[in-house]
């Protein structure tokens, strides 16, 4: 980032003036990495992604020393289950150990995949290492508001540390309440949880100038300090409205709240948010952003590319705003199409036979990391994971055996087989020719209820609640299946 100096000289009888404009780097009073997402411990479709989280662990760490930063927030969901592996938690400390050599502050806020007491049995061994773990709103305020500093040790920014807000932390549920009513309440709960913490930032922002924004323990003080600007950052992990998901993110507040307004975050100078997988802007909003997961979680998320975001604030309270592309580690494609099509699309992957280089899997543009049918820019000769949705007019018992003998030979892993129908009529008599490898609880349960008849205005309530009452037992079961 750069501003423009300018330059003049003049003669003394002021008839000929010389101005040059001379290009001068800006300085950064703080800069802050901002993450989410990481699902450290997932599976997917029984595949393990340790090492592609590894690889991200240490790009991360190597982008933080080359771009001197001075707070990574991750904005939830650190974990993807309440009981993450062993590795998966080795992993997490290893990366706070090698991150405290950096003079770095880590910030980690629980996500609603995270388990409160799991983030906190390491709390208080990981302050010791310039680590603040936010498991879950607290009674006490205060602690979510952390002063952030810069290189000198003097504060450069305050953030609202805000995890994901469970309903019943911030809300008493009313007999004889409407789904309306508990909407709007759970809305102005979480509005006024926001609000309250960004007055206390407010109030400490103030405090720290009126007695000169310094290190008092290390007796620092900055005598210019009434005119440096320190921005307030809040956090989130929640569902924004108007936001892009995709298919590995799970409702969060189920049947009760479809999505937080804008208009209700606090005027906080950057809102960091996570729990939403693809990297985006919140109602146009610069400043309100979604980092996205560091790996696609799901094979949809191949649509967008994965990124850190770099937010930089100078001494006048200027904001820098870069996302960082993140590479891929693992090599990842989706096929749709006929038959036909799919064994044509086969072709652009190597046989096992052939010697795979970077420049056999390159695509046709590197700035285009949306190409889903062709194999992403890589490094290694890892197979590539597959997933493959063949348009069918009826149904085919040998599809698995026909993918099979399409792909033998070749290095790629098919992990997911979908079939898309072409006919109109998809009733619930077709399920016996679909496995339940294509079809999620959601689908037969949306299946079962189209041979239903409901109509008029109170069949449509009925409804409401029937898919809200199934969504709360498919949440139940996930939750337990997650202790």
């Amino acid at each position: 980032m750069y501003q423009w100096a300018v330059s003049v000289n003049c003669c003394s009888n002021l008839t000929r003036c010389n101005l040059s404009f001379v290009k001068t780097q800006r300085t950064w009073h703080i800069k802050i990495l901002h993450t989410s997402d990481w699902h450290l411990g997932q599976n997917f479709f029984t595949k393990s992604r340790k090492d592609e989280h590894q690889a991200f662990l240490n790009w991360l760490l190597n982008v933080l020393q080359v771009q001197k930063i001075n707070a990574v927030i991750v904005a939830g969901d650190i974990f993807d289950t309440g009981t993450p592996p062993s590795y998966a938690r080795q992993m997490y400390n290893q990366f706070v150990v090698e991150l405290s050599k950096l003079s770095c502050t880590l910030v980690v806020l629980g996500g609603n995949h995270d388990s409160v007491s799991t983030l906190n049995e390491s709390k208080q061994l990981l302050a010791c290492l310039h680590t603040h773990v936010i498991a879950n709103t607290m009674d006490n305020v205060e602690q979510q508001v952390i002063e952030l500093t810069d290189a000198t040790g003097r504060v450069g920014a305050i953030l609202c540390a805000i995890p994901f807000i469970r309903p019943r932390d911030v809300l008493q549920s009313r007999a004889g309440e409407t789904s309306e009513d508990k909407k709007l309440a759970l809305s102005d709960a979480i509005k006024a949880h926001y609000a309250s913490i960004f007055q206390l930032a407010v109030e400490r922002r103030n405090q720290l100038a009126d007695n000169g924004n310094g290190n008092a323990a290390q007796g620092i003080r900055n005598v210019s300090s009434t005119s440096v600007h320190i921005p307030i950052i809040a956090t989130g992990h929640l569902t924004a409205l108007g936001v892009s998901q995709s298919e590995s993110v799970r409702e969060i507040y189920i049947g009760t709240l479809d999505g937080f307004a804008a208009d209700g975050f606090p005027p906080a100078d950057y809102i960091a948010l996570g729990h939403i997988h693809r990297p985006q802007m919140v109602a146009k909003s610069e400043h309100i952003r979604y980092s996205g997961s560091p790996i696609p979680l799901s094979f949809d998320e191949l649509k967008s590319q994965k990124q850190v975001v770099i937010v930089a604030f100078d001494q006048q309270g200027q904001r820098s705003i870069a996302p960082l592309d993140i590479p891929m580690f693992q090599p990842m494609a989706m096929l749709k199409g006929d038959l036909e099509s799919i064994k044509t699309q086969l072709t652009a992957f190597p046989l096992l036979t052939e010697k795979t280089s970077t420049e056999a899997t390159r695509t046709e543009d590197d700035g285009q990391a949306n190409n889903l049918s062709k194999p992403q820019v890589l490094t290694s000769v890892k197979p590539t994971w597959l997933c493959i949705h063949v348009d069918v007019q009826d149904y085919l018992s040998d599809l698995q055996q026909s993918i099979q003998t399409l792909t033998e030979g070749r290095n790629v892993e098919v992990l997911q087989l979908r079939r898309t129908r072409t006919k109109a009529s998809q009733g619930l008599n077709q399920v016996n020719n679909e496995t339940l490898a294509e079809l999620t609880p959601f689908d037969v349960f949306e299946k079962r209820l189209a041979l239903e008849h409901f109509e008029g205005e109170q069949d449509q309530t009925r409804l409401t609640k029937i898919r809200h009452t199934f969504s709360e037992i498919v949440e139940e079961v996930r939750h337990q299946e997650a202790k």
